[in-house]
């Protein structure tokens, strides 16, 4: 059985993830709504990682490198301005996608092993990443125009 491998895999992409969104908020803390949202959302995640531990105590776990990997290959810093705040919210999204991928895959195990407790965490930590993800995307949009078109 290789649960054990996805549930490295999640528990290392929600760290990532809220490492990630802590960051963009201390460096883009004065735009409107990002320092507050980003501490909310980074907080799901925090909960997220702590739902994981009965799971874990159940299924064993893998760590995987491919969350550090991911974070590496995106951020090398959050960057400066209006259009470093775009790719900043885009690297999110896709972290988010990430992590949301791996609560479907597990969920869709819970199913096959008929696990209700793990797919219940599983549909209520999916639910709150997707609206992480919504949130990204709904600021991407916001600040695409005045970051692509407007002269800096």
């Amino acid at each position: 059985m290789h649960v054990g491998n996805y549930l490295g895999l999640v528990h290392g992409s929600e760290e990532r993830l809220v490492d990630a969104i802590i960051r963009v908020a201390a460096h883009h803390g004065d735009e409107p709504d990002i320092y507050e949202t980003c501490q909310l959302l980074a907080g799901w995640s925090r909960k997220h990682l702590e739902h994981l531990g009965p799971l874990v105590q159940k299924y064993g776990e893998q760590k995987n490198p491919e969350p550090a990997n991911m974070e590496k290959a995106l951020f090398h810093g959050p960057r400066q301005g209006s259009l470093g705040l775009l790719r900043d919210l885009h690297d999110l999204w896709l972290m988010t996608n990430e992590v949301q991928l791996c609560w479907t895959v597990l969920e869709q195990a819970a199913r096959a092993l008929r696990d209700d407790e793990l797919e219940q965490v599983c549909q209520e930590c999916g639910q709150e990443t997707k609206r992480q993800t919504s949130f990204f995307l709904t600021r991407i949009k916001q600040a695409a125009p005045q970051s692509l078109v407007v002269a800096s």
